[in-house]
């Protein structure tokens, strides 16, 4: 749980940009990669992912306004734009609108009672639980995973660094 907006503002801007960093690296083509027939799309996670940026900071009383999950999938280069405008929004509007004092007080987070620390927490837990799954159908989609807590197999690589099996 964050206990302050700026510990939240650091964490958020390494998280969304290495969001980014995978949403980039997507292709149109490699949307349709899915694990198994039922299983979602890795378009479908990326459109969950840009959507959450703004749902979850909606349910936490944050004025944002953004596409809902239930919206059509838009195009990869317009999924991108909105996680990048919405993630940018999401700070400023923590910093404008909450105080340190504020992350301790308890808030309706669906149906129960989170402090607003543990709702900022959750969002980056959250999205960083769905990178993990588009990491896999990218590969299985035969793109390149960039490195997120870092360096990636190909990077490794890259560098002359064994990879490890």
């Amino acid at each position: 749980m964050f206990r302050t907006v700026g510990d939240f503002a650091r964490s958020w801007a390494y998280e969304s940009e290495a969001t980014l960093k995978i949403l980039r690296t997507l292709t149109e083509a490699s949307l349709e990669q899915r694990v198994t027939p039922a299983g979602r799309t890795l378009g479908r996670l990326a459109w969950h992912v840009v959507c959450a940026v703004f749902e979850m900071p909606e349910h936490s009383g944050l004025p944002t306004k953004g596409p809902k999950d239930t919206d059509p999938q838009p195009a990869l280069a317009d999924m991108v734009r909105l996680y990048d405008t919405g993630a940018a929004e999401l700070a400023a509007l923590v910093n404008e609108h909450w105080t340190d004092a504020m992350l301790t007080e308890l808030i309706p987070m669906y149906g129960q009672q989170w402090p607003r620390g543990a709702a900022l927490s959750a969002l980056i837990a959250h999205q960083t639980h769905h990178r993990g799954q588009m990491t896999v159908l990218m590969r299985q989609a035969g793109l390149k995973v960039p490195g997120v807590y870092g360096p990636a197999a190909e990077e490794w690589a890259a560098m002359n660094m064994p990879v490890m099996a």
